[in-house]
């Protein structure tokens, strides 16, 4: 399989509580040596599964909001990518694949993640999917952007709407996988789910 690993922002919020750590966040000086201690605790784990033999690694870190950025795209670019670059290089030096995973919408950071390194990646239907596609649909994998509302929510008409949607864009990406943006939860209806699974069936047989 794939592993995953929760990124530096995720990490953060995990051990503190989103509360605690906007507040931290704020003294950018302790803050960045607090960014400093994870990336050291993630690069034993990058260092290990760089010597199995796995072929991609899922980097999952919510590193944005429904809205957009938490903090101001410079934050990032000075703390959080470079640190990115760092990890995903031990990876990708040994021949490994990165997925970047966010909820959310990093829409405005899609360059960056692939100048740090990332070889895909897997999100909600808040990012473009169309950006994606024109900049790198011929070289980076794709996987989601499919919206869960539209099952949740939708009748038939707007399940396959949906999938189409997606279908249209992704269709000439050879990387272009569907997938229901944060899964498909319980409370879907089962017809639509089935609908769905029907649907990416029958549309996943490429077509020009």
């Amino acid at each position: 399989g794939t592993p995953q690993y929760d990124g530096l922002t995720s990490a953060t919020i995990r051990a503190f509580g989103w509360d605690q750590m906007l507040m931290a966040a704020a003294d950018q000086d302790r803050f960045e040596r607090v960014l400093d201690s994870f990336c050291e605790l993630a690069l034993h784990h990058f260092r290990a599964w760089a010597r199995t033999g796995i072929e991609a690694f899922i980097c999952h870190d919510d590193i944005v909001w429904t809205s957009g950025p938490v903090f101001r795209p410079e934050w990032y670019r000075q703390y959080v990518f470079p640190r990115y670059e760092r990890l995903w290089d031990i990876l990708k030096s040994a021949g490994k694949k990165i997925l970047f995973c966010s909820d959310g919408d990093f829409t405005p950071f899609v360059h960056d993640l692939a100048a740090a390194g990332a070889d895909g990646f897997i999100f909600e239907p808040l990012t473009d999917l169309e950006l994606i596609v024109r900049e790198y649909g011929e070289s980076k994998v794709i996987i989601g952007n499919v919206d869960t509302r539209a099952l949740t929510f939708g009748g038939s008409a707007e399940v396959r709407a949906e999938v189409e949607r997606c279908w249209e864009l992704g269709r000439r990406c050879p990387g272009y996988f569907f997938a229901v943006g944060n899964h498909i939860p319980h409370n879907v209806p089962v017809e639509n789910a089935l609908l769905y699974l029907q649907l990416i069936e029958d549309y996943g047989t490429r077509r020009s």
